[in-house]
């Protein structure tokens, strides 16, 4: 371990910057680039990976894990995230593949589908569509989630009669 000045300096500003959440590697270099020498931040990145603070792989699962639970979001677009934050691909790929997008849409659509009780069915179908695919998933999940959906909310309602449904 170096105990010079600036390899202190950017060790404390690399320890401040992975305290408001875990970052790649390649966030952590971009972030120390801006004020210390490569020499340095090589040296830093070294050390933060030896110590596993900064680690792609671990950082990926957090990554992954985090937006599904809070918001669910489509795996290639969870995929497409990391890579943007310079995880490596095949990481990525690695972190996504037990992603549900059947369930995520299911859990997405679920929030929405609370607040659209009243809407009736190409109200609902519109505004759930949209909001699916804004979140990345493609159509076929996005139609048997909105459908599923539907039916539900006319379950809850009591009136699920199949001419509610039609044209789906």
């Amino acid at each position: 371990m170096n105990d010079s000045k600036p390899f202190q300096r950017a060790s404390a500003a690399a320890l401040h910057f992975l305290s408001y959440r875990p970052r790649s590697e390649a966030e952590v270099r971009a972030r120390l680039l801006r004020s210390f020498p490569s020499d340095v931040v090589e040296e830093v990145i070294e050390s933060l990976s030896d110590q596993t603070l900064v680690d792609d792989t671990k950082f990926s699962r957090l990554w992954t894990d985090s937006p599904v639970s809070h918001r669910p979001r489509s795996a290639a677009v969870i995929k497409r995230e990391l890579i943007t934050k310079g995880v490596a691909k095949d990481v990525a790929e690695d972190a996504v593949r037990d992603v549900d997008d059947k369930d995520s849409a299911y859990r997405a659509g679920l929030k929405l589908s609370r607040r659209l009780e009243q809407a009736d069915l190409n109200v609902f179908r519109r505004k759930m569509w949209g909001y699916l695919h804004r979140r990345g998933f493609g159509g076929a999940v996005a139609r048997r989630t909105v459908a599923r959906l539907w039916d539900e909310l006319q379950e809850s309602r009591g009136d699920g009669s199949p001419d509610d449904t039609e044209g789906r």
